[in-house]
């Protein structure tokens, strides 16, 4: 992982610093926003995010993405200290033609795990390999991490990266998005309302 440049970003959060990444494999690019003083050894307040141009940058109500992404910033500028790693994967993976396909399924009724799966792709194609060489460049050691998916403790874990905190991120519910995250909690193992602390030698399922 390639660190291109950095520079001041000033948000209705905070003013964070930008750093731009290349995975030097594939050309992808990936952004992190910090803030504080994160470099000295003490667990990190950390959101991995990927990339949601429609939740992110449109606000759609389809899903909680946007939400996550404005609160986690909030919550970072608020403890004064953080990073937020923003992955360019798309839709899980699938990029955001296909995830336009995917919601074209899920207006007929199809959910979204099995509307990835009948386009020819996993449920969840993401992953996080690139956070480990990101993380090490600015200097963090150990991550109190936004999320409420286990599998993306679990996921960071295998890819190198230390988490001591599962911090639950619950934000943007509405009605239009209730059957999403239904889905998400009864068939991807999300969870939306505990939080908790892992012993130095645990991994979450």
């Amino acid at each position: 992982m390639q660190h291109i440049a950095s520079c001041r970003l000033p948000t209705v959060s905070a003013q964070f610093e930008l750093h731009g990444f290349q995975d030097a494999d594939t050309g992808a690019e990936h952004l992190a926003l910090t803030l504080g003083a994160i470099n000295d050894g003490a667990p990190v307040l950390c959101r991995v995010h990927s990339e949601c141009m429609t939740g992110d940058a449109l606000f759609s109500q389809r899903c909680d993405c946007g939400a996550q992404l404005a609160a986690a910033m909030e919550r970072i500028a608020a403890e004064g200290r953080g990073v937020l790693l923003y992955l360019r994967q798309e839709g899980r993976g699938i990029g955001l033609l296909n995830k336009i396909r995917a919601y074209q399924l899920q207006d007929g009724g199809v959910d979204t795990v099995d509307a990835n799966v009948r386009l020819g792709f996993p449920a969840d194609a993401r992953g996080y390999a690139m956070c480990a060489g990101m993380l090490g460049h600015l200097g963090v050691a150990s991550l109190r991490l936004l999320t409420n998916n286990p599998r993306k403790v679990a996921a960071l874990a295998e890819a190198g990266v230390p988490i001591v905190e599962r911090i639950a991120l619950v934000s943007g519910h509405n009605h239009h998005n209730q059957g999403y995250l239904a889905v998400k909690a009864a068939r991807m193992g999300h969870l939306f309302d505990t939080s908790c602390v892992l012993a130095d030698d645990e991994v979450l399922p």
